[in-house]
């Protein structure tokens, strides 16, 4: 392929992408794999150069960009490589008029960065919110000690934890293969510390998806105990019993929940927890880093939504903890909407309820809770709290 119709590619997949934003539709990578499996005829080092070119213009544009050819064009005001790409060849994009309006670079929507400015998150936080995330594994112990994996480093703080080399093809290693390792991000680990789980204990995973810390809460209670996962996404919940064979985890089993009446599937464990996680839905601005697109979709009616939804969902949580227990709520979020106000409404609506202080090896204390970011911790953004049971 010719450099301008590398740049008309991404200008495509770019009109694909803002209207699955637009529309809620699949996320940016998945919207590029069907694109290349569409054009056969785009080799691996096409496919490489179309992939930057998008993700360099959705990590730019922070007010979303009306078309994909104004996000290439903000793009092409900072890289004159792709600016020659606007050639108008056959299969390239339309030379750049004088009169033509690029999208807006930035970090984000401005109403969100506003948000963020008002939950703590200096400009420079912000910026790093969109760089190229790391790719961390956890050592699944289950299955044995620590394999050896060429390139990988110790996190400090995480005795289980290894970050790889960024192009490591992780799902390709033997010890993947054994189940020996997991792909998992380092504050996702800490976050999963930060519950303290232990041998024999009654755990519920109250919004599981694929299962990611119900395996790392079983290998911290050392595969004997009990944890319910749940969730009402079917597909994601069911991704979870491959993976918990594959790393030798027996103490977890699935419960599909009915959205609005998951407390009459529950019943049987009102009262009997002595460990429920909330890792609820929320609005990803911690994740950025790997979808950057994702601020794109959200939405001040979006976020009422969700955050409306966490407040039940922790409500619901309440009733599952026995007399003593534990709460965490958990969201990869760094808006104090979802994170330090939701553990305070919490306790103003129950009575007696009270925080625990959490001493993690990493994060920053920030209202009840503890918050880790890219810029200070080099790991995705989390609110963690744990409240206890009177």
């Amino acid at each position: 392929m010719t450099p301008g119709a590398r740049v008309q590619s991404a200008i495509e997949i770019l009109d694909l992408i803002l209207a699955a934003a637009r529309e809620g539709g699949a996320a940016a990578d998945t919207l590029l794999a069907r694109w290349f499996a569409g054009h056969r005829f785009a080799g691996s080092k096409d496919r490489r150069a179309i992939r930057e070119h998008v993700y360099a213009a959705i990590r730019l544009c922070g007010e979303v960009p009306a078309t994909g050819r104004a996000a290439m064009l903000a793009v092409a005001a900072t890289d004159p490589t792709v600016a020659a790409g606007f050639d108008g060849s056959p299969y390239g994009p339309a030379p750049i008029g004088g009169d033509e309006v690029a999208a807006t670079p930035g970090v984000a929507p401005a109403w969100l960065v506003d948000a963020l400015t008002a939950s703590g998150m200096d400009a420079a936080a912000q910026a790093a919110l969109l760089e190229r995330a790391p790719l961390d594994i956890r050592i699944n112990r289950l299955r044995g000690d620590e394999p050896a994996i060429e390139g990988a480093m110790p996190i400090h703080g995480l005795p289980d934890a290894l970050r790889l080399p960024p192009d490591t093809a992780v799902e390709r290693l033997p010890a993947f293969e054994a189940g020996a390792i997991e792909v998992q991000d380092a504050g996702s680990q800490f976050v999963a510390l930060a519950c303290a789980a232990k041998p024999g204990e009654r755990v519920v995973d109250l919004c599981a998806g694929a299962g990611g810390k119900t395996l790392a809460l079983a290998a911290a209670m050392a595969n004997d105990g009990v944890i319910l996962a749940t969730d009402t996404d079917r597909a994601r919940l069911q991704r979870l019993s491959p993976r918990a064979e594959r790393a030798g985890v027996t103490i977890a089993e699935t419960r599909l929940l009915n959205p609005g009446r998951e407390a009459e599937v529950l019943e049987d464990w009102r009262d009997a927890a002595d460990l429920v996680l909330v890792d609820a839905p929320c609005s990803g601005t911690g994740t950025w880093r790997r979808n950057p697109e994702a601020r794109w979709r959200l939405t001040p009616d979006r976020l009422a939504r969700l955050t409306a939804t966490q407040a039940r969902l922790l409500d619901l949580a309440a009733t599952l903890v026995r007399p003593g227990g534990r709460l965490v709520h958990v969201v990869c979020s760094l808006l104090d909407a979802e994170g330090r106000d939701q553990a305070d409404a919490f306790l103003a609506r129950h009575p007696g309820w009270r925080v625990v202080p959490l001493d993690l090896p990493a994060g920053a204390p920030h209202g009840l809770g503890i918050r880790l970011d890219p810029a200070h911790h080099g790991t995705d953004g989390f609110f963690v709290a744990m409240m206890t049971r009177p």
